[in-house]
């Protein structure tokens, strides 16, 4: 039994990235040497939860949306993604992502007409992705806030608000009747998921990879700017750059004026510009914390360049030859 955890409850996008992992059959025999057996599902409460659960052992691996089309990088997945020395693993890894188009289900108990409609039970992640188009169908509505998008379709069917924003099977799974269907403020939104385990060898390289990485900088001039001309040197290209604030976890306190960098460029650990920026951001970091490398979900961004060439050539430097 292999135990694939996931920010739940069920009926979430979370779960419908999880699916879509799962579906992949080469990336299932990669991840698990072909030897997966029967698949277990476990819904945690939070991205914290879900990381956590591979941390303790309790889950292979987790499933977690990571950025958001509309609203960016989802904070309680980056700091989950922060070493915790307390942990029976400290580290965890990125082995995959895929991408979701998202459009919310509203929905409501049985009987209840867009009239009467005063309260909106919302993910705030969510809410944050509707807004326009809430205040189009039911003018004047106020968001109640709920802990994940299955989650929001509970408290309605439970009366704690008159409707939710949710997924059309958290809907169904509740018992709820659909008012509108396909809702978002933008028609191309999409949401990014990310696939974790423990600390492994990266699956090989595609030629269309991301790597991924945390910094913790010395609080100094310069530090961020240097930090940055390890890759713009190389000619790689940065598709993310996110700060977070540091906290010392092992101690439980906040480090004020200081953060975390969340780095994500295009190109594999295997490709040379990218280890040689990775031994030199080694060097010059109070931490360098590696995330991962994987093949990329969808397109976008510029390979590193291809050093194969340049190698070769100081290899017959080092024979003797012309």
């Amino acid at each position: 039994m292999t135990q694939f955890a996931y920010f739940g409850p069920p009926g979430t996008f979370t779960e419908m990235a999880l699916d879509k992992f799962l579906a992949d059959a080469s990336l299932l025999s990669a991840l698990t040497g072909g030897t997966a057996g029967d698949i277990e599902k476990l819904p945690e409460k939070s991205p914290v939860a879900t990381i956590e659960a591979v941390r303790s052992g309790r889950a292979e691996f987790a499933c977690v949306p990571i950025e958001s089309s509309l609203e960016g990088s989802v904070p309680a997945t980056m700091d989950a993604l922060v070493p915790d020395l307390r942990a029976v693993v400290p580290r965890v890894q990125v082995l995959a992502e895929c991408n979701l188009d998202i459009a919310f289900t509203i929905a409501a108990r049985p009987g209840t007409a867009a009239a009467d409609v005063r309260t909106i039970a919302a993910y705030p992640v969510a809410s944050a992705q509707v807004r326009d188009s809430i205040e189009h169908l039911f003018p004047g509505a106020e968001f109640v806030t709920a802990t994940s998008n299955a989650a929001a379709a509970v408290d309605a069917a439970d009366g704690r608000a008159d409707a939710a924003v949710s997924t059309r099977l958290a809907a169904e799974l509740s018992g709820l009747g659909v008012l509108a269907d396909g809702v978002s403020d933008a028609a191309d939104a999409v949401t990014r998921f990310l696939l974790v385990g423990r600390p492994s060898a990266p699956l090989p390289r595609t030629g269309a990879d991301r790597s991924s990485v945390i910094l913790e900088l010395a609080n100094e001039p310069g530090s961020l700017m240097s930090a940055m001309n390890e890759f713009a040197c190389r000619g790689i290209d940065l598709t993310r750059i996110q700060s977070r604030p540091r906290r010392d976890l092992e101690r439980g306190v906040t480090m004020p004026g200081q953060y975390r960098f969340f780095l994500d460029a295009v190109g594999h650990v295997d490709d040379d510009a990218i280890a040689e920026a990775l031994r030199a951001l080694h060097r010059r970091s109070e931490r360098i914390t590696f995330l991962g490398s994987w093949p990329m979900g969808g397109g976008g961004g510029t390979p590193p360049p291809d050093h194969d060439a340049d190698a070769q050539w100081l290899a017959r430097i080092r024979r003797g030859e012309g």
